[in-house]
């Protein structure tokens, strides 16, 4: 067997410069506009860890971590090895008719973080892990309904778009299955539409990615409570929130006597390799699905439990305890959060921080005083969230730091690093972050020229 001549290398030594016209050529046109429009159309060379490399040399701080999925940073010698590893030993894999033993190890390693789950469905991404926890529980219950959270994000396939509690992302697409949102917190909406008697499960967030707001205390144990008292059940979606992201393995473990029927999670299981997404559940439920041998392939996926995949997880929950990822997260957090929130009372700009472990949102608010209370009114005018892109902007461009608003409309950054940062990291955004402030608060007219660039092209594109 020979390579064929093909050399990945030399493609993109000759080809690699038109990376953003192949993309408005070939893929979405308009990444490659917006990108372009907000200054961002780097050319990334290298990445290692919690930072990437430009053509120059110069190196940027990664706070997004692919929206989570480089929990480990990017390229862990580990994970990398665990994957060199895997190819060499030439598997027979996805046979379709054996049981390999990486997907057995894999679920036994995931569920030994959540003693009170049994079993393991493997897919290739989070939406699919949403989507097989949709099914299971219409299944499972008997019931057509999923009640899920305002302003909830769980993913953009049709089932989970169901379930996405921001409008604009459904526009177009309907009709969607009849699910219903009920705002996260309120106890009292949840057990109205439970009444209905027709309610499968709530999906939910334990922290929500949109604008990372978290339920009050003792919300999700009351919910678990109502729902199990009308047959229903509960999924904790756990595609950003789980693997240590807010300082414990799963997020509801904050919250004691939380035990969900269905867990979601994807992101940084992958090692920043391999797509992978994983339902985890109680064996009832599976025993339910699964029923007979008439329906053991009543849901399976092409891909799933594919060996470089169940080696990057197992690699992935090596390293976590091998190097305290969580313990790191969690006291990393801390100290990010802390020094961020003293910050508030001297940025009238600055409204709150907010979130758990290395999952944080800045929000930024009115000020009082009149001269930045006139630009702020212009801002919202035009379009509302276009001050936390302006303060994006030049941490990006003058600071060499990555991070992008929450989500649209929202006056919300939202720091999601990889879980490896440490104090050095810290001591940077703080410091790129406190001059962006200063400028923005001083008046200073190159932040303040870009947010009205930025006004002219929100009004052009109503």
């Amino acid at each position: 067997m020979t390579d064929g001549g093909f050399d990945l290398a030399r493609l993109l030594a000759e080809r690699g410069g038109e990376r953003y016209e192949l993309h408005a050529r070939h893929l979405n046109h308009q990444l490659p506009r917006m990108l372009r429009t907000i200054g961002f159309d780097k050319v990334y060379q290298r990445a290692e860890g919690a930072y990437f490399w430009d053509e120059e040399g110069r190196d940027y701080l990664d706070m997004l971590a692919g929206f989570g999925v480089m929990g480990l940073g990017r390229h862990h010698p580990v994970v990398r090895k665990a994957l060199h590893d895997v190819l060499d030993a030439s598997l027979a894999d996805l046979t379709r008719f054996d049981c390999p033993p990486l997907p057995g190890l894999l679920a036994e390693r995931l569920l030994s973080y959540t003693p009170h789950l049994d079993r393991v469905f493997f897919g290739n991404s989070g939406t699919e892990a949403v989507e097989t926890a949709l099914k299971f529980a219409r299944y499972a219950t008997g019931r057509p309904r999923v009640l899920y959270c305002v302003h909830a994000f769980h993913g953009l396939t049709t089932g989970s778009l169901s379930v996405n509690g921001e409008e604009g992302f459904k526009d177009g697409f309907a009709p969607l299955l009849p699910d219903t949102a009920v705002p996260l917190g309120d106890l009292a909406a949840l057990e109205r539409e439970l009444r209905r008697g027709d309610v499968a499960a709530l999906i939910v967030e334990p922290i929500q990615g949109k604008g990372v707001h978290q339920p009050p205390p003792g919300y999700l144990r009351a919910a678990q409570e109502l729902l199990h008292r009308h047959k229903a059940l509960l999924i904790a979606d756990e595609v950003q929130t789980g693997l240590g992201r807010t300082g414990e393995f799963f997020a509801y473990q904050h919250e004691a006597g939380v035990e969900p029927d269905l867990v979601c999670v994807a992101k940084t299981l992958s090692g920043g390799y391999v797509p992978v997404g994983a339902t985890l559940g109680k064996d009832w439920i599976f025993k339910k699905v699964y029923s007979s041998m008439d329906r053991v392939l009543v849901h399976s996926a092409s891909f799933g439990s594919n060996a470089q995949a169940m080696a990057a997880g197992l690699a992935v929950l090596a390293v976590m305890e091998d190097e305290g990822i969580v313990a790191n997260a969690r006291a990393t957090g801390e100290l990010l959060r802390g020094r961020l929130a003293a910050l508030v009372d001297k940025y009238e700009l600055l409204h709150e921080v907010r979130g758990r472990g290395l999952m944080i949102g800045i929000e930024f608010g009115r000020p009082k005083s009149l001269a930045l209370r006139s630009r702020w009114t212009m801002l919202q005018a035009a379009r509302k969230g276009l001050f936390a892109q302006m303060v994006v902007v030049p941490l990006l461009q003058r600071h060499r730091i990555l991070t992008q608003v929450s989500g649209d409309h929202l006056e919300v950054i939202k720091l999601i690093p990889p879980l490896i940062i440490g104090e050095r990291e810290v001591d940077r955004f703080v410091d790129a972050f406190t001059a962006v402030m200063d400028e923005a608060h001083g008046g200073g007219s190159l932040i303040w020229d870009f947010g009205r660039n930025l006004v002219k092209q929100a009004v052009a594109a109503r």
